[in-house]
């Protein structure tokens, strides 16, 4: 019989294998340098996409950069919410069940997360049309959590009122 993965069965297991691990503290300078870690990522791979041609190998580095810095992104993200998460595939389950406010699709982290591991596990190369699939979306997803961090760090450093 055929188990469908569904998001919400996915967050289950994560939380029954106890992948999401409380920290003590937001600690905003380690966001910060996750944050500015994964631009200048961006930052290098849009220099290198401009000179990439669609049938060479470049797209498999340029793929997995960006997915690392959404990664790295979601962590910083997460890290508001005092936690540490085991996995990618928890990672990313948490933020689509915790964060509904930021209508991310987790099918969307599933199939770059499959196409990623493909890479990194099984030397399945990843190709510019792998690339132009999730360009888009990805771009869109990164800018909306680089928003997000910023504003909580905004309002992580304001001082507080006196009552």
């Amino acid at each position: 019989m055929y188990n469908e993965q569904t998001q919400k069965k996915i967050y289950e297991k994560c939380e029954n294998e106890g992948s999401f691990l409380p920290i003590n503290e937001i600690e905003i300078g380690k966001i910060k340098s996750m944050l500015k870690i994964a631009l200048t990522d961006l930052k290098s791979t849009k220099k290198w996409i401009i000179n990439a041609k669609k049938d060479e190998g470049e797209w498999n580095a340029i793929f997995k950069i960006n997915y690392d810095a959404l990664h790295l992104l979601v962590e910083a993200f997460i890290l508001f919410d005092k936690l540490k998460i085991t996995t990618h595939k928890c990672l990313f389950v948490y933020l689509c069940e915790k964060h509904l406010e930021l209508e991310l699709d987790w099918n969307f982290f599933e199939k770059i997360r499959t196409i990623r591991n493909g890479s990194v596990y099984y030397g399945k190369l990843i190709t510019y049309k792998d690339w132009e699939e999730i360009q888009l979306q990805l771009d869109l997803y990164i800018n909306s959590l680089k928003k997000e961090i910023e504003l909580k760090l905004e309002e992580a450093e304001k001082p507080e009122e006196d009552e």
